[in-house]
C-alpha cells in the first residue's frame, strides 16, 4: 500500500535519462537527469506541463527564446509546442503533466 522509492536519488548522470515516476490516467511525472553539457532534444508535450529542477541548472528552449532555470524553480509551458533542453552542470529535474 505504501512504498519509499529512491528513483529520482539514485538517477546517475549519464548523457540523457528519463524514469517514470508516477503515471496514471490523469497524471504523468518524469524524472529526468542530463550531464553536463547534454542536450535533451527537441520534442513536444502531449500534454500542458510543469518542470521543477532539483538539481543542477539548465537552458530550456522554446519558441526562440532560452529560459534559465536552476535549483528549486518552476517553470510551466503548454503542451504540442517544440522545446529542447541543455544541461550546464550534472541536472535533474521533474516533468509533471
Amino acid at each position: 500500500m505504501y512504498r519509499v522509492k529512491s528513483t529520482v536519488k539514485n538517477q546517475e548522470f549519464d548523457k540523457l535519462k528519463v524514469e517514470k515516476v508516477v503515471k496514471t490516467n490523469t497524471l504523468e511525472i518524469l524524472s529526468i537527469s542530463l550531464e553536463r553539457d547534454a542536450i535533451f532534444p527537441e520534442h513536444t508535450s502531449s500534454a500542458d506541463a510543469q518542470l521543477l529542477v532539483l538539481e543542477g541548472d539548465i537552458d530550456f528552449h522554446i519558441q526562440g527564446r532560452t529560459f534559465y532555470i536552476t535549483e528549486q524553480q518552476h517553470f510551466s509551458f503548454p503542451k504540442e509546442i517544440a522545446h529542447w533542453v541543455k544541461a550546464n552542470t550534472n541536472s535533474k529535474f521533474l516533468i509533471i503533466r
